[in-house]
């Protein structure tokens, strides 16, 4: 391998991170992943340490590279993708000064109340693309304000998740565009931060961290960090983007009107186009794309793939295989209604009270129902979503599918029927977030053009939706949204008492 030909990307995950490696024609030579875990010590609460990213960092940069056998001077720029929407405070070292409130954290309810009245809702939404909610960076930094104040003062800067690694490799505070875009701090149109938003709110700008398009290089590896690591020093890192604008461009979604659906451990469904897309009901969100003249309005659920998990934790029975069991199951459950807000939901309610809720029990009903009741309530929250996309754009004919749900043929089934339209696989579905990381750095460091995004992300296999399906999912929509309505009084009222009896 010559010098400077190889792409080497980190996708730092709510799990763990995966580093892979790919060619100067976006072929993946190899990958490898270090897990590590979240902290949830209250409910709506969520953190990780940031050691634990770095270490993962610095194990799979070592193990792709010796699995590998590439040599660390071939590589022609280390870029990234990172969970949105974290919070970590860094002191005048350069050490975190407490654990990441991360994306899941749901805490800062009152400060985002707070941010809504002082900026005005509205204006937030229309202005950063995003309602103001506890789920965003800046209802967290105001969070730390006014509960850890000796933290919030020694801070010299509020960094996301991916962009504090790119500062143990480069020492440098960096963010892009897409990130900046989780904080309701940035302007969309104008692509900076929003001084009135500071002042009104009472932060300095000098404490956020540097702005650049996805594409821009954030500083070159340090000494240390290529001991660490492995990488060779001097090598450029290119900042990345969030999770989810990656996961766009690994899926080829950069023109305008293309989608795709990402199901992880939470998940979303997300549409590229020219400009910011605003819904008057304000159920979805606009983020800004790791594309520099892109926009990815969007509409994120919190659980996905992780309310599926607890179900699984829940419903575990060594002598039954619940995948298998959930597609024996009839379609609609029999009727069982499953509202998978176990974590609070974003689009499209917007209600961090939200609760998870079983409707419609009976006897005969087992395990096989449930688990299927599961799978169908996350695709119908994703069909809310989408028919809330729908509404604001035109020629949406398929959705792309991303992500480990993809993995599951009975999901793909689901939300092809809840969807109404074919659902599209993909060459890398399990590596899509990885692969658009790796474009924004091969085309940052001059190996790619954009056009080489839909050229490795080939459909290979198409999902039709079953007419018959199709017409109970109707059916099963409306009894959904009726029950959350009805139920979402009484949620809330339960959700406070929980916080309340758990302190």
């Amino acid at each position: 391998m010559t010098r400077e030909q190889l792409i080497f990307a980190h996708d730092l995950g709510t799990t763990g991170n995966k580093a892979s490696l790919f060619d100067a024609e976006g072929a993946l030579l190899g990958s490898a992943f270090a897990g590590y875990s979240a902290a949830y010590p209250q409910p709506n609460w969520a953190e990780q340490d940031p050691g634990d990213w770095w270490e993962a960092v610095c194990v799979t940069s070592q193990r792709l590279l010796a699995e590998t056998g590439a040599d660390p001077r071939a590589v022609a720029a280390v870029s990234f993708s990172g969970q949105m929407m974290g919070c970590v405070p860094i002191g005048a070292g350069g050490t975190p000064l407490r654990s990441c409130i991360i994306w899941a954290d749901q805490r800062a309810q009152v400060e985002a109340e707070e941010m809504a009245a002082i900026c005005g809702g509205d204006e937030v939404y229309l202005r950063c693309g995003h309602r103001a909610s506890p789920a965003y960076t800046a209802p967290k930094i105001l969070w730390v304000r006014r509960h850890q104040p000796d933290i919030y003062d020694q801070a010299v800067c509020f960094l996301q998740p991916k962009d504090y690694v790119v500062y143990r490799l480069t020492g440098e505070f960096v963010t892009d565009y897409s990130d900046a875009s989780g904080t309701l701090l940035f302007d969309l149109v104008n692509r900076e931060w929003h001084q009135p938003f500071l002042d009104a709110l009472g932060l300095d700008a000098a404490r956020l961290p540097k702005l650049l398009p996805s594409i821009g290089v954030a500083g070159t590896v340090t000494a240390a960090a290529a001991a660490a690591t492995g990488l060779a020093e001097g090598t450029p890192v290119v900042i990345g983007g969030g999770d989810g604008s990656c996961a766009g461009v690994g899926a080829g979604v950069i023109e305008p009107g293309d989608c795709y659906c990402n199901i992880g451990s939470s998940a979303w469904v997300s549409i590229a186009s020219a400009q910011p897309i605003p819904d008057p009901q304000q159920r979805t969100v606009t983020f800004h794309h790791i594309h520099p003249e892109r926009y990815a309005p969007m509409g994120t659920m919190q659980a996905a793939g992780g309310a599926r998990d607890w179900a699984w934790r829940l419903l575990h029975d060594a002598d039954l295989d619940l995948d298998s069991a959930a597609a024996q199951a009839k379609p609609g459950a029999g009727g069982l209604i499953c509202l998978p807000y176990v974590m609070g939901e974003r689009s499209p309610y917007w209600n961090p009270l939200a609760r998870g809720v079983f409707v419609g029990l009976t006897m005969p009903m087992g395990k096989a129902e449930a688990a299927r009741a599961v799978l169908e309530g996350v695709a119908m929250n994703l069909r809310f979503i989408l028919e809330a996309l729908e509404s604001q754009t035109d020629g949406i004919r398929s959705v792309r599918l991303i992500g480990g749900g993809g993995r599951s043929p009975l999901w793909r089934q689901i939300l092809a029927d809840c969807f109404k339209r074919p659902v599209e696989i993909l060459t890398l579905t399990g590596e899509a977030t990885s692969w658009g990381a790796a474009v924004a750095g091969g085309v940052g460091a001059g190996v790619y053009g954009w056009d080489i995004a839909a050229c490795r992300s080939q459909v290979v296999d198409t999902v039709e939706p079953i007419p018959a399906n199709v017409a109970i999912y109707d059916e099963m929509a409306a009894f959904n949204a009726e029950v959350y309505q009805a139920l979402e009084p009484i949620t809330t009222r339960l959700a406070r008492w929980q916080a309340a009896h758990s302190e």
